[in-house]
């Protein structure tokens, strides 16, 4: 008989001995799976064969250790048993990769086993790739008989425990993959939605819980329809038929236009989305997944709005002549920048009234500056340079199409000042029929674009100006008293430059930097006599008629000095006062109240002689007088001055 430890022997093996071992160990296994698998097949094999001991274990490759799955020795559980295989039994099982036994010798060839074993049968656990997946041994302190019916049961065993192991590393690996696709899923991005044939809800990853605002508990065995608008349940129901005519590795589509879903809360959501069908077990389910396309609306309005803002914003510049700051410490001024102070850290609505060239918009500028809405845009209208049958487009925006010549939607005034302030200059000119609406928008802050039913919201200051006397309009049916009631929150009233003698220097001085600086005309000073002329003039234009005469006498200099005689209306010239009589701004005489009016008086009807009493147009007396047609014919009234024939 060949003795060597490296081959299986040959001997004679009675059938009834090897009949009442694999019976033992198949009644140990025969109803174990998994784990206590592993413990009954080894429990089993040391009983039926009489060892001491018996383990089964998974190689570790990489630190060439065993790992032991179950191991019974001495007649107690050995648990987290691991250890290397060089310099034991286990290591040519390992190596040779076939059956190795030691009947008798092992002790002999490997005295330092921590066991004292003297005998030791074992075999590998091999793949069916030929990967070693581990190995099974018995081992006892006596011999061990040399019965090759034996060994080939063991063989037999190592075999199925071979498969068993196979089937845990299967399960094992589809648990890893089915933890991998739950985690891929659930922190996508995109709401996935897993439905069965009557389209009720199985699975829904936490995408899918946020965008339906839904509770896990809520969904076992709901029906997905109730969340879909009553277009989109049709669309759905199309889109399924659809499926079933596609070839059956390719039963997934596109959705064009999407869905739009209801949450929980009967929100509407417009969403991307792709459908798609699968068989398991012989049950029918669909994928639907979905992608809310509110972030994206938000981000293109964002972007839309942006867009629209600097559009305006570049008009704005082109109509800006900088150096926007209130000049003047004249006592009238001082009480309207004490209003602005007031009334700036507030949203209230402000009406500003002042005569034209006061510098209405300056204020209004002021107050928006020193608001919490400085970071949005100021919007600027001016109601009465807008046709009137545009007014409405202007503010409100409109749809495409809404009227003639309305080629692309746009938005309108109120749109683009949304978080900020605008200014509504001349608002008395504002149609009677488009005061309500802007009532509606200071009351409730929404409107309705022309040639729309969507209502739009918006959060907007609003600050308005004038040169009528409201108060006179609405007794006269020209404007709506609850609107005049609703704009006149906070009233400013900037006084005329006549009223504000003492500015007059200041400001000239200014204009007169500034004008110079624009047209490269260095060293251009002011005379005292000059000071006295610009002084003693009554300004019905204001601060913006003296900008303009600024202007006039820089183009027309000569040497240092600006023309400011031949820059002033030649109609006042009888109204300067001589130089001799104004040394200084402080000396400078003052006309009283019923002095100025009477020089208006006489000023207008002069300038409506020479006119043939035409108040407007390019030949008109207000544009002789450099002031605003609507002013004129106001102060007219406040004055009584009529045509002649008029009663």
């Amino acid at each position: 008989m060949d003795q060597s430890p490296n081959r299986p022997l040959s001997i004679p093996f009675e059938s009834q001995e090897e009949d009442a071992v694999l019976r033992a160990i198949l009644e140990g296994t025969a109803t174990q799976t998994g784990e206590k698998f592993f413990s009954a097949l080894v429990l089993s094999l040391a009983n039926a064969m009489r060892t001491s001991g018996a383990w089964v274990t998974e190689y570790l490759a990489e630190t060439q250790r065993l790992r032991a799955i179950a191991f019974w020795l001495h007649g107690k559980w050995h648990n987290d048993f691991e250890y290397a295989i060089r310099g034991t039994a286990c290591e040519p099982v390992i190596r040779e990769r076939r059956l190795i036994f030691y009947p008798h010798q092992a002790l002999e060839l490997f005295p330092d086993n921590a066991f004292q074993a003297v005998s030791y049968l074992g075999v590998p656990l091999i793949d069916l790739d030929g990967k070693i997946l581990g190995h099974l041994a018995v081992l006892d302190t006596k011999p061990m008989p040399e019965k090759p019916g034996l060994l080939a049961l063991f063989q037999i065993f190592a075999a199925r425990a071979t498969a068993e192991l196979q089937r845990l590393r299967a399960e094992a690996e589809l648990r890893e993959s089915q933890a991998n696709l739950s985690l891929l899923v659930d922190s996508a991005m995109d709401a996935i939605v897993e439905l069965d044939r009557d389209l009720s809800i199985k699975h829904m990853n936490p995408a899918g819980m946020k965008l339906f605002q839904a509770k896990p508990a809520e969904l076992p065995h709901c029906g997905f329809q109730q969340f879909l608008e009553s277009r989109s349940r049709e669309k759905l129901a199309n889109l399924l038929q659809s499926l079933e005519r596609l070839p059956k590795d390719q039963r997934s589509l596109w959705i064009p236009g999407g869905l739009t879903v209801r949450d929980t809360d009967g929100q509407e959501v417009p969403t991307e989305a792709t459908l798609s069908k699968f068989e398991l077990d012989q049950k029918v389910y669909y994928t639907l997944i979905l992608r809310s396309l509110a972030d994206k609306l938000d981000a293109e309005k964002t972007i839309l709005q942006l867009h629209r803002d600097t559009e305006y914003l570049q008009e704005e510049i082109k109509t800006l002549s900088g150096g926007a700051e209130i000049i003047g410490r004249s006592r009238g001024l001082s009480g309207v920048i004490r209003q602005v102070g007031q009334v700036a850290g507030t949203d209230a609505t402000v009406l500003i009234t002042g005569e034209t060239g006061t510098g209405k918009e300056l204020i209004a500028r002021c107050i928006h500056a020193a608001s919490s809405r400085k970071d949005r845009p100021l919007v600027r209208v001016n109601c009465a340079s807008i046709p009137e049958n545009l007014v409405e487009s202007e503010l409100f925006g409109h749809e495409k199409g809404a009227f003639t010549g309305a080629l692309v939607r746009r938005e309108g005034r109120f749109s683009l000042a949304d978080g900020g302030t605008i200014f509504l200059d001349e608002v008395g000119e504002l149609p009677l029929m488009l005061q309500s609406k802007l009532l509606r928008v200071l009351q409730e802050g929404e409107f309705e674009p022309v040639g729309s039913s969507r209502t739009r919201q918006v959060n907007v200051r609003v600050i308005a100006a004038t040169n009528r006397i409201l108060e006179q309009e609405v007794q006269n049916g020209g404007f709506r008293e609850d609107l005049y009631f609703r704009l006149n929150v906070f009233p400013i009233e900037i006084p005329p430059l006549r009223e504000r003698g003492d500015d007059i220097p200041e400001l000239a001085r200014f204009f007169l930097q500034k004008t110079a600086r624009e047209m490269g005309r260095s060293g251009l000073q002011l005379s005292t006599e000059d000071l006295g002329r610009l002084g003693s003039y009554r300004w019905p234009g204001n601060v913006r008629e003296l900008q303009n005469v600024i202007e006039r006498a820089v183009i027309t200099a000569t040497s240092s000095r600006p023309d400011i005689a031949g820059a002033l209306p030649k109609a006042d010239v009888s109204t300067v006062q001589p130089a001799a009589t104004v040394t200084s701004a402080s000396e400078r005489r003052i006309l009283s109240e019923h002095q100025l009016q009477k020089l208006e008086r006489e000023s207008y009807l002069a300038a409506l002689e020479l006119t043939g009493w035409r108040v407007s147009g390019k030949q008109g007396a207000a544009a002789l007088l450099g002031i605003h047609p609507s002013t004129m014919a106001s102060r007219m009234k406040k004055i009584g001055i009529k045509r002649p024939g008029q009663s």
